[in-house]
């Protein structure tokens, strides 16, 4: 069955279960039962040995995982920039790496993985919508997400609204091949600015069936947010969650926009269960409130291989 036919079958089934529901629902005493992990938490694994990287994370227990673009149909202007910074990241793959989308979807399926979503660029989803759609077609991906706005579209509140627009039209192309638009946070957009909160704008400005939410709850608590309060006070938009710990608490040293003040807070990330943030209770109230999809994240992560295992038996471990 083709992805987009059965999406087409899974929402009607959803309907009829929430229309009839035969037995009511309870996670008690349950654990998460799928985990999945951004492969930015391992670049330079993954470009060296795509096939293996895939199996190393299968053996330690994941069962999906998100993918970051570029992808080779993405805009030149992105690959060039993302060219450009290989030499500081110290990796240059990303997307496919080095592989065809029917490659890809291929040696997931050797190690029992899913793609359940997928990250890129704002230009991308503007203009490649059909492509990302032929790429979740082989690859299986229902999610496309956008890791951050650029920082020219974000100055003003107004600047704020347009984005909303915007989303809402991803969204809406993103529909048309069978996908599902997500916006993940970062750590800009949760303080006032000019009597309002940035990210409230998206989230009310935007139509709840065509722009969903992936709720980072690291860059959350950086900006000064609760998690909690998000799922809580906006439980029908996010469907997605970034998990990675904070040594100790801290804030950014500015709004949190820039590329600059991001950095400034890696070294602060940790695995999951040995920093300061309340995972069980986000990951409890997430589950409760409609997240789908969990991944472990740590950027820049020194020996994914031993971090990413431990966030792993860390999150199976919770009880819902």
């Amino acid at each position: 069955m083709k992805r987009r036919n059965f999406l087409k079958n899974s929402s009607a089934a959803t309907t009829a279960v929430l229309l009839f529901p035969a037995f009511p629902a309870s996670n008690a005493n349950e654990n998460l039962k799928s985990i999945g992990v951004q492969l930015f938490s391992l670049p330079k694994i993954l470009e060296k040995d795509f096939r293996g990287g895939i199996k190393a994370l299968a053996e330690m227990g994941y069962k999906e995982i998100q993918m970051y673009g570029p992808y080779p149909f993405s805009v030149d202007s992105v690959k060039e920039r993302w060219k450009s910074l290989a030499p500081q990241l110290g990796f240059s793959g990303s997307g496919f790496f080095g592989h065809s989308p029917k490659e890809v979807s291929s040696i997931l399926k050797e190690s029992g993985i899913k793609a359940t979503s997928a990250h890129t660029d704002m230009e991308t989803l503007q203009t490649r919508m059909q492509q990302l759609g032929e790429a979740a077609d082989e690859i299986g991906y229902e999610y496309i997400g956008l890791p951050a706005i650029p920082e020219e579209k974000r100055k003003t509140l107004d600047d704020y609204k347009k984005v909303a627009e915007e989303f809402n039209n991803i969204g809406e192309q993103a529909k048309k091949v069978g996908l599902k638009f997500a916006y993940h946070n970062h750590g800009y957009g949760l303080q006032e600015m000019e009597g309002q909160i940035p990210l409230h704008i998206i989230l009310e400005q935007t139509d709840p069936d065509l722009v969903f939410f992936e709720l980072d709850i690291f860059w959350t608590t950086a900006g000064g947010a609760d998690p909690i309060h998000y799922l809580e006070s906006f439980s029908d938009r996010y469907r997605l969650m970034h998990i990675k710990d904070m040594k100790q608490k801290v804030r950014f040293s500015g709004d949190g926009g820039d590329p600059n003040q991001w950095m400034e807070l890696f070294p602060y990330m940790t695995t999951a269960g040995s920093g300061v943030i309340d995972i069980p209770s986000i990951v409890s109230v997430g589950d409760k409130m409609g997240i789908k999809h969990f991944y472990v994240e740590q950027d820049f992560v020194e020996n994914p291989e031993i971090a990413l295992k431990k966030s792993f038996d860390y999150l199976k471990s919770i009880t819902l």
